[in-house]
């Protein structure tokens, strides 16, 4: 089976290493040519949010799978339709992507989560300070997230 892999850091890297006893082929795409995986799979350098990038390198694959959530999500969606089994769905891609749509699925799924406010500018803010603003996309192991006093 060939397994592409969007982003090529350490998990990716751990997923390899331990798949390694089965007789799977894995591809990973990460635009560094210095990431983890780039020693243990058939490695292509290039943009995983590139829409036509994402295309022509899970188009040959059997499975597709993500190590970075900011990949093209478009991309997996149209490749889904060409039968490429991604995993996760696009659509679990999507929530994971954007804070905002995660609050809200776990709310209307009764997820316990902290509760939350989304506020576009600082006359909406309502309550009492401190209190802990993350950015609505892009963040990451503590990237975009600030206490505000």
């Amino acid at each position: 089976m060939k397994i592409g892999i969007l982003g090529g850091g350490q998990l990716g890297r751990m997923l390899i290493q331990e798949a390694l006893k089965y007789d799977d082929e894995f591809y990973t795409l990460d635009p560094s040519s210095d990431c983890p995986c780039a020693g243990i799979s058939y490695f292509t350098k290039g943009d995983f949010n590139d829409y036509q990038t994402v295309i022509d390198f899970g188009k040959d694959k059997d499975v597709l799978t993500i190590e970075i959530e900011h990949v093209n999500v478009q991309a997996l969606e149209d490749l889904q339709k060409q039968g490429i089994k991604i995993i996760p769905s696009p659509s679990a891609v999507k929530i994971i992507q954007q804070k905002i749509l995660q609050k809200e699925f776990y709310q209307k799924n009764e997820i316990p989560s902290p509760d939350f406010q989304v506020i576009r500018n600082k006359s909406e803010v309502n309550f009492p300070l401190p209190f802990v603003q993350k950015l609505n996309t892009g963040g990451y192991d503590g990237k975009g997230v600030q206490v505000i006093r």
